[in-house]
């Protein structure tokens, strides 16, 4: 049997020991050879951390594997079999500009949606499709498994303008619903069938029981229209879970992410399919905008938390005798993002067949969007990539605004690809979490100087706003 080269770019993220852990549990099915973790110089120290620590539980579990650290990845890629990335363009003070700029203008801050969201991408892209390039040179049989956030748009750029199909985007959101569904009819996963459809951080789904018996409706009327049915549905996923457990679920239930304000009952019901919890951001903008602006007045926004809770696990990273993923990994947030990626190449090395809820290209799964555009939808996983499963057409409600968000996405990826300040502009204006006008450009603006270092591709236009007296005070 073949030995597998694993090459993950953002090695040295806080992730990677569970990265680690999710491969040594499939070390039955998954004949690894070579893990590579590949960062960049300014990572060079937690990737010496988090490397050591990775070095450590792939000996206590008895395993020869290596376990490679480089800044190289050109060495990484180099004849690699499966490629992930978990890498963030700027680290997490980029995360901190794009929550707190918006913010401070009285728009919404968030990493993957808004200003911020497309931001992220606009840094992003170029680089993962710089990666792609290598790739097509050193390891031109790969997969490309992307949960670099925003994960669906990453995942579009690679095949649109990378001209790589080879690539599959995971996130976490679609694993913990499952959770939630179960919390909430008080049963496990395995009893219940589930179907997703829309965009990454911007699906929904259905859910029925094991006899065939469609559960959705009950779930909107007592779990997503109240926070005390959300209670009680977290009560139930939580109940016999270890701490450490404990903590992932109340972290990735969106309970940290995001605010778990109440959706409008009688808006959700109607809907007559279950909105993941960034649906928040566009069904109760109001609401969740005046939380966040709390947050941001007491310094608080996410990204602040999640960089002093990083701060502290590369702390307990740093013991020589810890050998395993600790308990509070579960507070960082998108838990389940790495062991989702193991399954993932699991299932396409062994061509295992398992249903799993991916970006993907839509070849008819959503009919209400282009065949050739990414969309996030249950798949059957073979050794021939994902092969999507069919949703059918969405009711007007659901449909506007899913179409709106990918041209959206579609628009911000052009931009980002192309450098064009006026597809950025048009990006800004059909958001909906950006008011368009006057403080769209004013906010475009603020955040292209902000982020210079990062956007390349935009760098005339940087040239020429700071030369009009546009800056970026912190």
């Amino acid at each position: 049997m073949k030995k597998l080269k694993i090459a993950t770019i953002g090695g040295g993220s806080s992730y990677t020991p569970e990265l680690i852990e999710g491969f040594i549990k499939r070390k039955d099915v998954l004949p690894i050879k070579e893990i590579w973790l590949v960062d960049i110089e300014e990572g060079k120290e937690k990737l010496e951390i988090v490397g050591a620590m990775a070095q450590r539980m792939v000996k206590a579990a008895g395993l020869d594997w290596e376990v490679h650290l480089t800044l190289d990845r050109r060495e990484a890629l180099k004849d690699a079999d499966f490629v992930s990335t978990q890498f963030r363009v700027g680290l997490l003070d980029a995360r901190i500009k794009d929550e707190r700029i918006p913010l401070s203008h009285g728009i919404l801050g968030q990493e993957t949606n808004g200003a911020g969201g497309m931001f992220k991408a606009f840094r992003t892209i170029p680089v993962i499709l710089g990666i792609v390039e290598d790739m097509k040179e050193l390891c031109p049989d790969a997969w490309l498994v992307n949960f670099t956030n925003p994960s669906g748009m990453v995942t579009e750029a690679v095949m649109r303008y990378g001209n790589w199909n080879k690539v599959v985007g995971l996130c976490n959101v679609p694993i913990v619903c499952r959770k939630i569904a179960a919390g909430g009819l008080n049963t496990t996963e395995d009893q219940l069938t589930f179907k997703f459809a829309g965009l990454n951080h911007f699906h929904w789904h259905r859910v029925w029981d094991r006899e065939g018996n469609e559960q959705t409706q009950y779930l909107l009327d007592n779990i997503y229209a109240t926070e005390d049915g959300m209670s009680v549905a977290m009560g139930n996923v939580m109940s016999g879970l270890g701490k450490g457990e404990k903590d992932e679920a109340m972290s990735d239930s969106g309970v940290k992410n995001i605010p778990m304000i109440s959706f409008l009952k009688d808006q959700v019901k109607d809907l007559h399919i279950i909105p993941c919890m960034y649906h928040r951001y566009y069904y109760i903008t109001d609401d969740m905008l005046q939380e966040e602006i709390e947050s941001y007045k007491e310094g608080k926004t996410r990204a602040e938390e999640v960089k002093r809770t990083e701060a502290r696990l590369f702390e307990l990273y740093k013991d020589p005798n810890l050998d395993y993923k600790p308990e509070e990994l579960g507070q960082r947030g998108g838990t389940y993002y790495s062991d989702a990626a193991c399954e993932l190449i699991s299932a396409i090395h062994n061509d295992s067949r398992v249903e799993m809820v991916v970006s993907t290209k839509n070849n008819g799964a959503v009919p209400d969007l282009p065949s050739d555009c990414v969309v996030e939808v249950n798949a059957v996983i073979r050794s021939s990539g994902p092969q999507p499963i069919s949703w059918g057409r969405f009711e007007p409600s659901t449909r506007g605004l899913l179409e709106l968000m990918k041209d959206m996405e579609l628009t911000t990826i052009e931009a980002a690809y192309t450098g064009n300040y006026g597809k950025a502009l048009q990006a800004f204006t059909i958001n909906p979490l950006v008011p368009s006008g006057k403080i769209a450009k004013t906010l475009l603006d603020e955040m292209l100087v902000a982020h210079k270092k990062h956007l390349p591709q935009f760098k005339d236009k940087i040239a020429e706003l700071e030369a009009e007296g546009v800056t970026y005070n912190g």
